[in-house]
Parts: C-alpha cells; sequence; structure tokens
C-alpha cells in the first residue's frame, strides 16, 4: 500500500452509501478514524476489540469511533473525540487525508462516517479505556493483504442476502461493517 496513491485516491472522491441495509435517512450518525501508518517497510491501521459489555457491538473488532454528540461540530469532531476517548491517542498529529463511503450497519442501525487519517509513524502511548475498549490491534496492511485473510459469506439480512466480508487475523477475526470498510480502503489504495 502507498500513502501517497492513497491520498491522491482519496482526493476529491465523492461520497456514497452503501451497507448491511438499506439506509432510510433517519440513522443515528456515527463516525470512525481509519488510522494508518508507516511501519518500516510496510503499512499499518489501528483497530480496537470493543468491550464485551457494551449493548452495541459488543466485543468486536471496530476503528476507533462513535455516535456522534450535541458537543461535537462536524463529524470529524466525533471521529476525533472518540479516539482520544478510546485509546488516548492525541489527534493532533492526524492528517486527515479524505473519506471512504458512508456505511449503514445492522446491529446500531447507525450511518457511519469514515474518515482516513495518517499518522507520522507508529502511535505511542495508547491507552484503551476499559469502559469501551477491551484491546487495541496495530495491524499490518501486508497481513490484510494476504492470500488467506480476506473471505466472505453471504448472509440473509432482512429478507435480502447480504455479502459479509471478514478479515482472519493473527488470533482475530474482523467482520461486519468494519471489514467491509477495510476491503473498501484497501481496493482504493491498491487499484492503479
Amino acid at each position: 500500500m502507498d500513502l501517497d496513491q492513497l491520498r491522491t485516491a482519496l482526493d476529491g472522491r465523492p461520497q456514497s452509501t452503501w451497507g448491511d441495509t438499506n439506509p432510510t435517512g433517519r440513522e443515528p450518525r456515527s463516525a470512525v478514524l481509519v488510522l494508518l501508518y508507516p511501519d518500516g517497510n510496510d503499512i499499518c491501521v489501528v483497530l480496537i476489540r470493543r468491550a464485551r459489555h457494551l449493548r452495541s457491538h459488543g466485543w468486536e473488532v471496530a476503528f476507533p469511533g462513535g455516535r456522534q454528540e450535541p458537543v461535537d461540530a462536524t463529524l470529524l469532531d466525533t471521529a476525533e473525540r472518540e479516539t482520544r476517548e478510546e485509546i488516548s491517542l492525541d489527534t493532533e498529529s492526524i492528517e486527515v487525508i479524505g473519506q471512504i463511503d458512508r456505511y449503514v450497519t445492522v446491529g446500531s442501525r447507525s450511518m457511519v462516517h469514515p474518515f482516513v487519517g495518517i499518522l507520522p509513524g507508529p502511535p505511542t502511548g495508547l491507552v484503551p479505556d476499559p469502559a469501551e475498549v477491551e484491546r487495541i490491534l496495530l495491524v499490518s496492511t501486508a497481513e490484510l493483504l494476504s492470500d488467506d485473510a480476506w473471505r466472505e459469506e453471504i448472509w440473509p439480512i432482512n429478507g435480502t442476502d447480504r455479502a459479509i466480508t471478514f478479515f482472519e487475523l493473527y488470533g482475530d477475526t474482523v467482520w461486519g461493517a468494519t471489514a467491509a470498510m477495510l476491503r473498501q480502503l484497501l481496493t482504493i489504495a491498491t487499484v492503479r
């Protein structure tokens, strides 16, 4: 993956909406940060495993982020605030380079707005908030792009067969909305 190529691909790219269910326009809005950083000859992504006790999407692997609150002037503010709260990352060093498509989730019926950001290097001092995050995962895109990582299953959702994306990582599985967004990001980043 090449970050300059991704930056160019996202510049001015129109954003559409898709997901596991059809949008109604009444979904609560959420925002996440798809954080990438260079690490040696690879690019890595920051993911979290959500705490088990959470009512919505508990124990799933996700991007840092969450529901928009009245204190957030913009959805980017939401993504940055949630990232600071969930993993104690100083968001001042993030270069936001664009967005991938909005995604409507089945479980929480949220319209998720994913912002793509680049960190200058591996993040330090990350601390998971135990109220929301069980652990922080720093995943190599080389692992995500390996032949054995990606798979897809067809699931009946709301009377329609839907393709559900999975990434099998070393000791973990990313699936659902996060996997679908990762797949889109990797496609954009690697198609020339």
